[in-house]
C-alpha cells in the first residue's frame, strides 16, 4: 500500500549563487547609502567634542538656512513643474503624435544621455550660451533682443531654473514614456466608437490614467533637483546659495566651517527628498493599477 503523498510544500533551498550575484549591490548600498546615512544621523545630534546635543537642528531656523533651504524649494518645485509640463509634452508628441518612427529612438537615446549631464560642463555650456557674452546672448542681442537689458541673468533664479530643465526634461521623458506606452489602443477604438472626439478620449480617458504618472514623475523631478549642487556650484559659485551649496560650504568650507551643522542640514534635506520618494512610489503604485 503506497502511502499518501505529504501536503506540505516542496521546501526549497537557498539558491547561494543567487545571492552571491546580488551580494555587490547589498555591498554598495551599505558603503555608499546606509553607512553615510547613520554617520549623517549621529553627527547631526552631535557638537564639536562629540557630546550629544540639539542644537544643529535648532540652528537649522537660523535666517540665513531657512532662506537657502527656501530658495532650493523654490528652484526645485520651478524646475519640477516645467520639466513635467514640457517633457510629458513632447513625449506625448514623441510616442503618439504619427510621427517617423526614428524619432522615438532618436528622442529616448537623446534623453538618456542629456538626464545624466551635469555639473561643470553643463555649467560652462549654459555660459557659453546663455551668458553676457554667450552665443545665444550675442545672436539675440544683434537681433534686437538684449536679454541682460531685459532683466535675465544665468547667475540667478531664473537662469539656474533654465539651466536645470536641460536634465529634467530627458529625465520626464525617460519616465514618462512606459507610462504612455501602457495606453491601450483599444480605449480609444472604444471612445471613438461611442462617439467621443479625440479631444474627449484625452481629456476623459488618457490624461487622468496618465496623470498619477505625471504627478508622480514630477515628484521625482522635484528630488532631483533639490540634491543637485554640482551644475548650481560651477555655475553661480557662493553668489546663490541654495541648500546644497551652504551645506557644502558648512563641511568643506574655509569661512563656514561647522561640519555638525551641515550633518543637520544633510538630515533635512533627506528627509524632504526621502517624503518626495515615498509620494512618487505611491504614485507609481497606482499608475500601476490603473492600466
Amino acid at each position: 500500500m503506497t502511502s499518501a503523498p505529504s501536503s506540505r510544500p516542496f521546501a526549497r533551498r537557498p539558491d547561494w549563487g543567487a545571492w552571491l550575484g546580488v551580494a555587490p549591490f547589498f555591498l554598495f548600498a551599505a558603503m555608499f547609502l546606509i553607512a553615510p546615512t547613520a554617520w549623517l544621523l549621529v553627527g547631526a545630534f552631535e557638537d564639536r567634542d562629540g557630546a550629544f546635543t540639539l542644537a544643529n537642528i535648532a540652528r537649522l531656523g537660523q535666517p540665513s538656512i531657512r532662506l537657502s533651504y527656501w530658495l532650493s524649494l523654490e528652484v526645485s518645485a520651478a524646475s519640477a513643474a516645467l520639466g513635467a509640463l514640457f517633457g510629458l509634452g513632447l513625449a506625448l508628441v514623441a510616442l503618439c503624435g504619427g510621427l517617423p518612427q526614428w524619432v522615438r529612438p532618436t528622442l529616448m537615446t537623446f534623453s538618456g544621455v542629456a538626464s545624466n549631464f551635469a555639473g561643470v560642463p553643463l555649467a560652462f555650456a549654459f555660459m557659453a550660451t546663455l551668458g553676457r557674452l554667450g552665443l545665444v546672448t550675442v545672436l539675440l542681442k544683434n537681433l534686437g533682443v538684449d536679454l541682460y537689458a531685459a532683466g535675465f541673468n544665468i547667475l540667478t533664479f531664473w537662469g539656474l531654473t533654465v539651466t536645470y530643465l536641460y536634465f529634467q526634461i530627458p529625465l520626464m521623458v525617460l519616465v514618462v514614456a512606459p507610462a504612455i506606452d501602457g495606453l491601450k489602443p483599444e480605449w480609444a477604438e472604444a471612445a471613438e466608437t461611442l462617439g467621443a472626439s479625440p479631444l474627449q478620449y484625452w481629456r476623459m480617458i488618457a490624461l487622468p490614467v496618465l496623470m498619477p504618472s505625471a504627478l508622480g514623475a514630477a515628484l521625482l523631478l522635484f528630488a532631483n533637483a533639490f540634491g543637485a549642487i554640482a551644475t548650481a556650484y560651477a555655475l553661480t559659485g557662493s553668489s546663490f546659495n541654495i541648500a546644497p551649496i551652504l551645506l557644502y560650504a558648512e563641511i568643506r568650507g574655509d569661512v563656514l566651517h561647522d561640519p555638525n551643522l551641515g550633518y543637520a542640514m544633510a538630515v533635512g534635506m533627506l528627509a524632504i527628498t526621502g517624503f518626495s520618494n515615498l509620494a512618487y512610489l505611491a504614485l507609481r503604485s497606482r499608475s500601476e493599477r490603473l492600466r
